[in-house]
């Protein structure tokens, strides 16, 4: 019923004001207030959801991440106020490994720290506070990471698998020029149509973060993933800002040989390419351009301080403690074997999220920041 709510809502819209943009689909398709994807009821990821993430895997990611966000405290000289701003919380799970972590290794900076968590979906709020509820003298909630441009703070704004679920314009280059694709009906269809883009801005973005297109190559612009980060941004006071989703700097987003961009969908752990079926209940993403947040970040006045593969990341920052907490446990040999396993699914290559995700780091106003990452595997 939810799915044909949304889409009567969508077509009213194009009956009301024409054809509308792919980014707003999308804005509709995942965040429409209590029909969206992200904005309704239900688990998204998991055996039970439609995908997985580096933070349903094993609490060890969340460990690592921990583990940076103590070197960056370190690397800023201990603050006795240092805000942890975590975007995109989903049930709380990555924040309360975040924070177990710390409580238990990292004890002043866990003293020293409170946490910002930033959910659309309003049900999820009432499970974070169920599974975070040993924190719960360190945590308040915000429903938008972008607004109250006037409250600045010190810290770390932190996201896991966010950005690529932020709506894109859909382009098409064609031997007139570059077009955009619509969204319009055709009776009780949906149905594509180019014409001229929407707004300038499309290509000033393509010249400026993208690379040339050839006639026939289709690509995504993330206008709203910059929005959205140009204003986080702009709350940093000083600290870091720690990115970590799939894409590509943008020689290899859009390389010729991408001829169809990266937009995909998720259902039920399948991967489809349609976006115009079950409105509302699968995930729609696209590949974050890296470049573009590395290039405007240092505008902004951020420092790129490391980017790269996930399982260079881990591996650096902390993973192979994990490892070795698994050799020098008591458990069974059979136990070992398949949290080894388990673990190797965040660092492998080629069929694991190795070198599927990206981690991006990046400071304003810390001078030389120490962290794992930095030091080299095995360091």
């Amino acid at each position: 019923m939810e799915q044909n709510q949304l889409n009567a809502i969508i077509r009213q819209r194009i009956d009301e004001n024409g054809r509308i943009t792919f980014a707003d689909y999308m804005t509709a398709c995942l965040y429409e207030p209590g029909l969206g994807y992200y904005t309704s009821p239900g688990r998204k990821v998991g055996v039970q959801g439609d995908f997985y993430t580096s933070i349903t895997v094993h609490a060890a990611f969340g460990r690592v991440i921990a583990r940076e966000l103590a070197a960056m405290w370190r690397s800023m000289g201990q603050p006795a106020d240092f805000t942890l701003m975590e975007v995109g919380a989903g049930h709380g799970r990555l924040a309360c490994d975040i924070l177990d972590f710390l409580q238990e290794r990292e004890p002043e900076c866990y003293a020293s720290s409170r946490l910002m968590l930033v959910e659309k979906e309003p049900s999820l709020v009432a499970a974070q506070q169920e599974l975070l509820a040993g924190h719960a003298a360190r945590l308040l909630w915000t429903g938008h990471a972008e607004t109250a441009q006037d409250s600045r703070f010190s810290g770390v704004i932190y996201s896991n698998e966010l950005l690529d679920a932020m709506p894109v314009h859909r382009v098409l280059m064609t031997p007139d020029g570059l077009k955009e694709i619509y969204v319009t009906r055709d009776g009780e269809q949906l149905k594509e149509q180019l014409d001229v883009p929407s707004t300038p801005v499309i290509g000033e973005y393509l010249a400026r973060y993208g690379m040339p297109l050839l006639p026939g190559q289709e690509a995504e612009v993330s206008l709203a993933a910059l929005s959205w980060f140009e204003a986080v941004a702009s709350r940093l006071q000083q600290g870091f800002i720690l990115t970590v989703d799939y894409g590509y700097p943008k020689e290899e987003l859009y390389a010729p040989q991408r001829k169809l961009g990266t937009l995909l969908c998720y259902h039920q752990h399948r991967v489809e390419d349609n976006p115009y079926q079950r409105l509302g209940e699968q995930d729609i993403t696209t590949h974050v351009n890296f470049s573009a947040l590395m290039e405007r970040g240092e505008e902004l006045g951020l420092t790129t301080v490391w980017f790269g593969e996930q399982c260079r990341f881990l591996l650096a920052a902390g993973m192979v403690n994990e490892f070795e907490a698994i050799e020098s446990s008591g458990l069974p040999e059979t136990e070992k074997l398949k949290r080894r396993l388990t673990l190797k699914r965040l660092i492998m290559p080629q069929g694991g999220m190795g070198d599927t995700f990206r981690v991006l780091v990046q400071s304003k106003g810390v001078k030389q920041p120490d962290l794992g990452c930095l030091r080299g595997i095995g360091a």
